[in-house]
């Protein structure tokens, strides 16, 4: 047979692709909305932690350009600079030395809660919309996030019911400690990599036991341990632990601390499976250790001994212990709270361990009630050390220190730990809590008795009193034109140092919203941050004031006029050399523009008028 004609494969392949397309659009299409139906109660919790995390920040909606957090306004500022610094890296402008502030030493971004891995994902809507949007959209997704992570690994890892799930997950994300820290500290409410680092390390000593009981069958079968599984999740929490490390080492620090406590007490209530499963988790442990220090050694190594590292902390750990009573005391950020519960802590953004007497008392019982289960010993043994820590180095009750000394006293002194607040140790107790509170209500789900109705009802009670309520709001003052019209470059380049009148500082550090409207364009002097400024070069907020801008700071506190000659001239051109300085700018809502505005002139002549400005090239 000679026939030309062509077989059914090579007629038309061109109607094949397009056949083969539309049954996977149509394979999409009917994967999808089963994904959602299957999905829908998860779906649904997500929805509401996200429209709680919104109601709780509503006060900076739909202006977050004019709002700002009432209670840490400070701390606000200095982490919209951060997001508009981090930035910067994707228009190739990146440091972990940043010259963009405290001109010309520069800021250490390792040594400072900068946030790095969320300032550089959310860069495009930071380039687009501003830092402060960006942070009002962190500080309400960190809430619904780590609500929403810790859900999941109740009901998928403990296998809980979801209703079980739903409520530990809300007293993560939406507990007093978390609630108070969203007041400016992003690094401290960006807990969501926390339960991915738990499941990990769960999946590990899992994977390392070789006398695991498999999937489906009621007892364990003698195997090997599982070494993909192994492998695998060392290289997950490799980059668990990581991402974490640029996102907030502090709440890193706390879960490994609690993690360590957790493994020593299971590992005391399950001797089989530590003598089974040692050997294969230490070396997981090593594997993962290993990967992320490949990718983190110059990081930690540039954060306590490269250009403007620090190696200690700088903050009392006696200043910033808890008072003992606030443990059974409702935060004032609590529906139930009062504004005179405020002075059991150094401020509104460290109510960490007031989770009030409803909750310790029905957490006990709880405890309690749920039986002597191994996770259970484990959290209340994690519970106990970690209370006990955030009561730092001396007890104290009712604002009055009692000379008891506290467990935090010794290891007060180690390396990396005095970096730590003792009172935020009290945030590994939501978690905690949560987890005793999410067995309890599991098991009485799963009963028929009283307890079936009882229990959530009495978690819920508990609850209750801590619910929190909106985080007070106030309106910002706006940045000057000269800055949001993009004025400021008719007299410093992009990348140039500016120096605004007064200088930034730790405690008003309101000019540096002035880079933050415009991307960090340009660096100024000083400012709010930490670096080797303390005796001995130790960690200090902000750096030394220069001998003009202290003669400015005081015109700006004071209103007097002082007396200037050829010596504080002299002085001001030499540290207008030293900042590296293109400009000095005065905007007209300065504390006492008039008298600041006649100071400046004596010392580096006659003004430019640049919209609502005065400038001065130098």
């Amino acid at each position: 047979m000679s026939s030309a004609a062509p077989t059914a494969p090579d007629a038309a392949p061109d109607q094949a692709v397009r056949l083969a397309d539309q049954v996977n659009r149509r394979t999409r299409a009917v994967r999808l909305p089963a994904a959602v139906r299957r999905h829908r109660a998860d779906l649904l919790v997500a929805l509401l932690w996200v429209v709680l995390a919104g109601w709780l920040t509503q006060g900076l909606w739909p202006d977050p350009g004019g709002r700002t957090l009432a209670l840490n306004p400070e701390d606000q500022a200095l982490y919209e600079w951060f997001l508009a610094v981090d930035a910067r890296a994707l228009l190739g402008d990146f440091s972990l030395l940043t010259d963009l502030l405290n001109a010309p030493d520069g800021v250490n971004l390792m040594a400072n809660t900068t946030v790095i891995a969320l300032g550089i994902v959310c860069a495009p809507i930071t380039l687009l919309l501003g830092a402060p949007v960006t942070f009002a959209l962190l500080a309400a997704a960190n809430l619904a996030g780590t609500a929403l992570a810790w859900y999941l690994l109740f009901h998928r890892m403990l296998r809980t019911r979801r209703l079980a799930a739903a409520l530990g997950g809300g007293l993560c994300g939406f507990g007093p400690g978390i609630v108070s820290q969203t007041n400016s500290h992003l690094h401290m409410t960006a807990q969501w990599l926390v339960p991915v680092i738990v499941w990990l390390v769960v999946r590990l000593l899992r994977a390392s036991d070789p006398g695991r009981t498999p999937a489906g069958s009621a007892r364990a079968l003698p195997s090997r341990p599982d070494r993909r599984r192994m492998i695998s999740s060392a290289a997950g929490l490799a980059a668990a632990v990581t991402a974490q490390v640029f996102i907030g080492e502090e709440v890193l620090f706390l879960a490994a601390v609690t993690l360590l406590v957790m493994a020593i007490s299971y590992a005391v209530a399950d001797r089989d499976l530590a003598r089974r499963a040692l050997p294969g988790f230490a070396g997981g442990m090593a594997i993962a250790a290993g990967l992320a220090l490949m990718v983190l050694g110059y990081p930690l190594w540039f954060q306590f001994a490269g250009p403007q590292g620090v190696a200690d902390g700088m903050f009392s750990p006696s200043y910033f212990s808890a008072d003992l009573s606030s443990w059974w005391t409702i935060s004032p950020l609590s529906i139930a709270g009062s504004d005179q519960a405020s002075r059991l802590t150094t401020g509104p953004a460290e109510y960490n361990t007031f989770l009030g007497w409803p909750l310790l008392l029905v957490t006990a019982a709880c405890a309690i009630w749920t039986g002597r289960r191994r996770l259970v010993f484990a959290c209340v043994v994690a519970g106990l050390v970690m209370g006990a820590l955030s009561l730092g180095p001396e007890v104290v009750l009712g604002g009055t220190r009692t000379a008891l000394p506290g467990p935090y006293a010794l290891l007060a002194g180690l390396p990396v730990v005095d970096g730590a607040l003792p009172m935020r140790f009290g945030l590994a107790l939501l978690p905690i809590v949560a987890t005793l509170l999410v067995l309890a209500v599991d098991r009485a789900l799963r009963s028929t008795g009283r307890a079936r109705r009882l229990v959530p009802l009495a978690v819920a009670a508990a609850l209750l009193p801590i619910f929190p309520a909106p985080l007070p709001t106030a309106a910002r003052p706006e940045v000057p034109e000269f800055i949001t019209a993009g004025h400021w470059k008719q007299c410093v380049r992009p990348g140039g140092v500016l120096v605004p009148v007064p200088l930034p500082t730790p405690k008003e550090p309101w000019p540096m919203r002035w880079a933050v409207a415009a991307n960090a364009g340009f660096g100024m002097p000083e400012g709010f941050f930490i670096g080797p400024y303390g005796r001995g070069g130790t960690a200090a907020m902000g750096t030394f004031k220069q001998p003009t801008s202290a003669l400015l700071a005081d015109v700006a506190r004071r209103g007097d006029l002082p007396a200037i000659g050829d010596e504080q001239r002299r002085q001001a051109a030499r540290d207008t050399d030293f900042w590296g300085a293109s400009c000095v700018a005065l905007a007209d809502d300065a504390p006492h523009a008039d008298a600041l505005r006649a100071t400046l002139e004596q010392l580096y002549g006659p003004a430019t008028r640049i919209a609502d400005a005065w400038t001065w090239r130098v």
